[in-house]
């Protein structure tokens, strides 16, 4: 069987069994209002088929596989800065980037709001200790990107810490680079009207209503301010060491292949030959006799 009749007869295998993972997607469908939900449909009449989106997120997937191995065999550090919109899509596109990956290699770092300790350090500080070290891939999902935007909109942060945050992160991120540490920033981007859809899902979803905060709701009526704050932090950190790609996100299927196609080809990974693996014969000792354990100690099969 060649490489490429490989490849495929791998992929249809995946499809077959992500037969459940869409099962399971139409089953948590934010429970709406017919209103909101022919709303929302009208509101999206070209998303992306299923089968497209499936058969493509599992062909890159074996890519970042591959991307995963060169990094561990050369000693790479990834570092790719995910920052957006509440509600833009930035968990769902980290999620299908790690969903195959080995946890040791590739890691997510969502760090929660500084301590008192944290806001008396330097501002990269806490930021440090998370940087990839050789064969990692680390993302951040937000980073010191919020001092440019919910610490800036919100009045967490003076006008003098945000002026100097401007100052210090594009040479922050040169010496990031510099030392060998390739850097990926990418801003995930819906409009106004679909970020208020996707709340409205959220607010009649039970299932999902965890994830609107109060600052989320506070982001809604600030949207102005928001987007001059991005403008600004664009104008401001955009260097060529260091560029933003922008995500188009309305549409999260493609956001997610989108951002990934574009990942793999900002890294000039290459296929790392693995030795063959053959699976050892299990050692027989035909004196063990197993012990049968007490059934409490079984978890009870309700299914």
């Amino acid at each position: 069987m060649s490489e490429e009749e490989y490849q495929r007869s791998w992929i249809e295998a995946e499809l077959e069994e992500t037969l459940d993972d869409l099962f399971e997607a139409e089953f948590n469908q934010p429970i709406l209002t017919e209103e909101l939900r022919k709303i929302y449909k009208d509101k999206h009449p070209d998303m992306l088929e299923r089968r497209t989106y499936y058969s493509n997120l599992l062909r890159l997937q074996s890519e970042l596989v591959k991307l995963q191995d060169w990094v561990e065999h050369t000693k790479s550090k990834v570092l790719i800065i995910c920052e957006g919109r509440d509600s833009a899509g930035k968990g769902g596109v980290i999620k299908r980037i790690t969903q195959r990956m080995n946890p040791r290699v590739a890691r997510v770092v969502a760090l929660p709001a500084p301590t008192e300790r944290e806001q008396s350090q330097w501002y990269f500080q806490r930021f440090v200790p998370h940087l990839p070290a050789g064969g990692e891939i680390v993302l951040f999902d937000r980073s010191w990107y919020n001092r440019a935007g919910v610490e800036r909109v919100m009045g967490f942060a003076s006008d003098a810490e945000v002026d100097q945050f401007f100052h210090d992160v594009p040479e922050f991120e040169r010496m990031l680079v510099r030392s060998g540490i390739i850097v990926l920033k990418y801003w995930f981007s819906i409009t106004d009207e679909e970020q208020q859809l996707r709340f409205l899902m959220r607010i009649h979803d039970p299932m999902k209503q965890w994830k609107l905060s109060a600052m989320d709701l506070e982001s809604r009526i600030r949207w102005e301010d928001y987007t001059r704050a991005k403008e600004d932090m664009f104008a401001k950190t955009n260097i060529p060491e260091a560029p933003w790609y922008i995500v188009e996100g309305n549409d999260k299927k493609r956001e997610r292949l989108n951002c990934i196609e574009h990942i793999l080809s900002k890294i000039p990974y290459q296929e790392v030959e693995h030795e063959k693996v053959d699976l050892p014969e299990r050692v027989f000792n035909p004196d063990y006799e197993r012990r049968v354990l007490p059934d409490k100690l079984y978890v009870p099969k309700i299914y």
